[in-house]
């Protein structure tokens, strides 16, 4: 048997697997040679070949070591990127999820959508959380006999300016979507009637009611959640 060959043929079955896997191909390589001169079966033409393989592997390795930086770096992105809920939400969240027995980890970016929606139109985030808890019981897949959808059970036919044309029918089933497009029509109804109060009773459908028992409603759980967040009430509710 030509040992050349027959070590060539050992290297490259171990290199291209598990070994390599590893990153441990030198290792291999290293044993390989051990066993080959312990039995003195390895010559100067074999030296010769196992020199140049020694170079294919360390060729090899180089593309492992220079990957290591960029991953590093998505990482720090990654964390950088992180957004969390304010103190406040953080209790909301906690007494929602009790009161309510939705998991926390659903919660979370829904009420990350609806601190991000008040804050750009300047309503109080806790008033979009009382309408969710008063339409859907946060639910995000409920469905009215009316077509309402949602978190915060939005109409389509009437808010396609918010959602957009080219989103699909369901597009409102998506919590975030659903909280930014409450929170528009909300800022429509203030807007237009010029009182939060008259808002909720544009939002839910009962301009007429002269008790306002919707915006009573929605205002009396908005109290609740400032309660469970720990923040003073402004006498707003």
């Amino acid at each position: 048997m030509n040992h050349a060959t027959s070590f060539e043929r050992v290297w490259r079955s171990a290199s291209s697997g598990l070994f390599r896997m590893a990153h441990g191909s030198l290792l291999a390589l290293g044993l390989v040679a051990v066993v080959f001169i312990g039995s003195g079966r390895l010559d100067g033409e074999q030296a010769t070949s196992f020199n140049a393989l020694v170079s294919e592997a360390n060729a090899a390795e180089t593309p492992v070591v220079a990957a290591a930086p960029a991953a590093k770096k998505v990482s720090a992105k990654v964390v950088e990127e992180d957004v969390t809920l304010s103190r406040e939400m953080a209790r909301v969240r906690d007494w929602v999820s009790r009161r309510y027995k939705v998991s926390t980890v659903a919660l979370e970016p829904v009420l990350l959508a609806a601190e991000e929606s008040g804050r750009h139109v300047g309503i109080d985030p806790l008033l979009i959380v009382a309408v969710m808890a008063i339409e859907s019981s946060f639910n995000p897949f409920a469905e009215s006999s009316m077509g309402a959808q949602g978190l915060m059970q939005v109409i389509p036919r009437f808010h396609m300016d918010k959602i957009g044309d080219e989103r699909g029918e369901d597009a409102l089933f998506d919590p975030e979507l659903n909280v930014r497009v409450g929170t528009l029509v909300l800022q429509e109804g203030l807007r237009r009637y010029g009182s939060m109060k008259s808002a909720l009773q544009y939002y839910g459908g009962a301009l007429s009611d002269p008790a306002a028992a919707y915006a009573r409603k929605v205002m009396a759980m908005q109290q609740r959640l400032t309660t469970a967040a720990g923040r003073k009430s402004d006498g707003a509710a």
